[in-house]
């Protein structure tokens, strides 16, 4: 039996073009697969560092370039108000950007809702479903709680005296909070939650003692868990999970099931061929080894939802979480979370009323002092004082309590005295704030905070 070696002239010269065209087709192909995707790409995280957002963001970042789907992926972090205040920067300042992406989910669908925000997900370009997350309750060590059992019998008797920290007004911790409460016969209202603008945050306050109790997402307390700093009384999933000795709160009597999710926005207005490209990006991601790693290590769930399914899910996601968020009392009706606060604010309001009526008294009385002149002489400043009130009073809810208080400041010091109109703008601004501050941050008071929402 013979055999062919190269350069032997019984091998046919057909045989060894294809095989040279079929390693040069192997080699093009090759270094197309090595080329990125997109060389820069801006990863937007709603929220301060260290939280679930963020380490989404920086999970992506080190996956796409370690896979060389990105040269150079950058992270963004805008917190504030549940990603409602990145999602408007990112639907108004990236509008057609075909490399900027903003980390989403369930938590910013809270947000909206909570914060009545004009702008919604459905304004921005939904891609992709990334992640799912169980949620867990957890104390420091040093807590008398040494049980879910312990927890449920002080929360039960005195619901106010439990404090429950986590992250943003409407988020998935919120949500679980309620929804426990809900399940051990304590009225949802009734949950003293105080949130937080990042996972950093939620965590210091927790291991601090300066809470009660704080509900998380499992990796972001995984380092403090293994280190024996804080105690898990349970975790929201069905089941439990391998490798993680957590009782359920089902198999400790809690119905409760609750898993948050993560997503990616791209800006709207970008075009056909960017959209198909990030989402070949993100697929790619999520098909490779490293993400594989990542989710091992942080114990996220594989839940990729892309295309017209992802925006069907969402929408329907939107419409669920505004009836749980209704149905534990914490909607986005903002009369009802007026009235629920006590009469205090409308004391406040009244006041501010009250007040502009005292001004305008006392101009009137001062200059009949002066001059002795009629009362019909002195409609202008009775008229710059009625407008301060009746703004006041109509701008309240809608604008806020800071624009139409300053708004009335500023027109009763132009009764007063008209010369100086930029100074006393100044004065009525500043006096607006700190009175704003006052109540809602000292007094605790619930005023409406209007357009100004999550910037106070």
């Amino acid at each position: 039996m013979s055999r062919h070696r190269l350069g032997d002239p019984t091998i046919p010269r057909t045989v060894v073009i294809r095989a040279c065209w079929l390693a040069l087709a192997l080699l093009l192909a090759m270094a197309a697969s090595a080329q990125p995707l997109v060389k820069e790409l801006r990863l937007i995280a709603p929220a301060a560092p260290g939280g679930g957002w963020d380490q989404t963001a920086r999970v992506m970042q080190q996956v796409l370039q370690r896979t060389g789907l990105v040269t150079t992926p950058v992270v963004d972090n805008i917190p504030g108000a549940a990603g409602t205040i990145g999602l408007a920067r990112f639907v108004g300042s990236e509008r057609g950007r075909g490399d900027t992406l903003l980390i989403s989910g369930l938590i910013m669908l809270g947000g909206i809702v909570m914060h009545d925000s004009p702008i919604t997900t459905a304004d921005a370009v939904p891609l992709a479903r990334l992640t799912g997350e169980y949620e867990v309750i957890t104390v420091p060590t040093a807590s008398p709680f040494h049980t879910l059992d312990d927890l449920i019998a002080a929360f039960r008797a005195h619901p106010e005296a439990i404090s429950w920290g986590g992250g943003s007004a409407g988020g998935s911790d919120q949500i679980l909070a309620g929804l426990f409460a809900e399940a051990v016969g304590v009225e949802p209202k009734r949950v003293n939650y105080i949130a937080f603008s990042g996972g950093g945050e939620s965590l210091a306050a927790i291991l601090g003692g300066q809470v009660s109790v704080g509900v998380n997402g499992l990796a972001e307390f995984l380092p403090q868990l293994e280190a024996g700093a804080v105690r898990v009384l349970g975790i929201s999933s069905a089941e439990r999970l391998p490798g993680i000795d957590v009782p359920t709160l089902r198999e400790q009597g809690v119905n409760v099931e609750f898993e948050n999710w993560r997503s990616v926005l791209a800006p709207p207005g970008i075009s056909a061929a960017d959209r198909a490209r990030l989402t070949t990006l993100l697929e790619r991601m999520v098909q490779s080894p490293d993400w594989r790693e990542m989710l091992e290590r942080y114990r996220w769930l594989d839940r990729y939802l892309a295309g017209e399914d992802f925006t069907r899910f969402a929408a329907g996601e939107e419409q669920r979480v505004r009836n749980i968020l209704r149905d534990l009392g914490t909607g986005d009706d903002k009369a009802q979370s007026l009235r629920d606060s006590g009469p205090y604010p409308l004391f406040v309001l009244a006041g501010l009323v009250l007040f502009g009526i005292a001004a305008a008294v006392s101009v009137v009385r001062e200059r009949l002092r002066r001059r002795g002149a009629s009362v019909r002489g002195h409609w202008r400043p009775i008229a710059w004082i009625a407008g301060g009130v009746t703004l006041d009073v109509l701008l309240a809810e809608s604008a806020g309590f800071v624009l139409a208080s300053a708004a009335l400041f500023w027109l009763v010091a132009r009764a007063f005295d008209a010369r100086h109109p930029w100074r006393d703008a100044a004065f009525a601004v500043a006096v607006a704030v700190g009175a704003y501050l006052l109540f809602a941050d000292l007094l605790q008071v619930q005023l409406p905070a209007g357009v100004l929402a999550g910037l106070l």
